[in-house]
């Protein structure tokens, strides 16, 4: 995958292959928001994991930087979350959105994830750059529909398990492998887990002044049968 590398020394691009693609589920540190994620997703169907976090593998194909992406059914949506991309010369933190089928999540979490192409911002930090002021990053994401632009996620990332944490407990200790992608999980939904037309997100970086951004349309497929 090509991308931009912002770092501290400038812009540039890099390939940054990935051969798996890993999503981390139920990763908030609040037990509390955790369980209030938990009965968020219950109320549209989706039963409660077996265990917390969980760790979803899917197809590394499913990672895309297009503008647009096409979902069967009426009934996906976006989540925001840290992207973290392992690589030969260190961790790089992206953006992503973890777009699911609700429908198909009410019954298998594992086939909705899977069901889905993966949005990813263009623009990845080197985790060195931000690792010492990690929880003053924050995440916000908006849905857009019928032309109405609503703020739909909201909250710091340090609402969920550090990205030592996470990587600690998949890989059992040790640095994320090279070639590897983690979805880091995502914040509660105001108002309610929703489709849209479109979905825009942003992770920004007070401490260094900088942000990434990205928006991707969702185009329905019908469903025959």
């Amino acid at each position: 995958m090509r991308l931009t590398l912002e770092s501290s020394v400038g812009a540039e691009a890099v390939e940054v292959p990935v051969r798996e693609l890993v999503i981390a589920g139920w990763t908030g540190r609040d037990a509390a928001a955790v369980e209030a994620h938990i009965a968020e997703l219950a109320e549209i169907g989706v039963a409660r994991p077996s265990r917390v976090p969980c760790f979803y593998r899917v197809a590394a194909d499913l990672l895309t930087r297009a503008p647009a992406i096409q979902a069967v059914g009426p009934d996906s949506s976006g989540e925001v979350e840290v992207v973290l991309f392992g690589t030969e010369t260190g961790m790089l933190v992206g953006l992503g959105s973890d777009h699911t089928d609700r429908r198909v999540e009410a019954w298998s979490v594992t086939v909705a994830k899977q069901a889905c192409a993966k949005p990813v911002a263009g623009t990845v930090w080197r985790f060195d750059e931000v690792a010492g002021h990690w929880d003053s990053l924050a995440l916000r994401s908006w849905a857009v529909a019928d032309g109405v632009r609503e703020d739909y996620q909201a909250g710091p990332v340090s609402a969920m398990r550090s990205p030592a944490d996470l990587v600690a407990r998949y890989c059992g200790g040790g640095a994320l492998p090279p070639g590897t992608a983690m979805f880091c999980g995502t914040l509660a939904v105001a108002g309610g887990v929703r489709p849209a037309d479109r979905f825009e997100m942003e992770l920004a970086d007070p401490r260094l002044g900088r942000t990434i951004a990205h928006g991707y349309d969702i185009a329905v497929l019908p469903v025959e049968g």
